[in-house]
């Protein structure tokens, strides 16, 4: 899936590998975190495959800076995958795993593990703040203005689920609070 996050950055303008990682960081890291080795990693291997195309561009003073670019090869497999018309969920979810087993704990502790998951989420809805700004930062380099709409979309997509587990967590709260009573 990484691989497919990166032609489609690359898709939209050429970058290095830091460039990529900032766009992910203002963009993508909201439902796919990828560390910069991860990146990297992945990026020898599109190249070794033909999908991506490096180009070695010298800088006075400075290490030589590598630009990425997609090549058709590229663009046909990203092609290939969104035709995909799979619209499945992930069915791993770490969260739903431990709280399947949280009878184990004292209601105490639950109730404290429930309102750390609010304020967690809490954060991450308060961090989708700018990216608004960075849609239309990004969108900048776009010929089809049309295409951040779907950067929008994700973004709700987003919001909506974090405000869903704040929502949950909070009933969560109050059914344990109610037990017993």
């Amino acid at each position: 899936m990484l691989k497919h996050g990166i032609l489609g950055l690359l898709n939209y303008y050429n970058l290095t590998g830091y460039e990529i990682m900032e766009a992910f960081r203002d963009s993508l890291n909201f439902f796919w975190n990828a560390q910069t080795s991860q990146i990297y990693r992945e990026l020898q291997g599109l190249e070794q495959k033909g999908w991506v195309e490096k180009t070695v561009v010298p800088q006075q003073g400075k290490p030589d800076k590598n630009v990425f670019s997609i090549t058709p090869e590229g663009q046909a497999e990203l092609l290939l995958w969104l035709a995909k018309d799979e619209a499945v969920m992930a069915t791993r979810n770490p969260l739903l795993m431990k709280v399947f087993f949280m009878g184990e704990r004292s209601r105490e502790e639950n109730i404290r593990y429930f309102e750390r998951l609010i304020e967690e989420h809490e954060k991450l809805l308060e961090s989708l703040t700018p990216v608004p700004e960075y849609i239309e930062n990004y969108s900048a380099y776009l010929d089809e203005k049309e295409k951040a709409l779907f950067w929008q979309m994700t973004v709700d997509y987003g919001r909506r689920n974090m405000q869903m587990c704040i929502d949950w967590a909070r009933d969560c709260i109050k059914r344990l609070e109610e037990t017993d009573k």
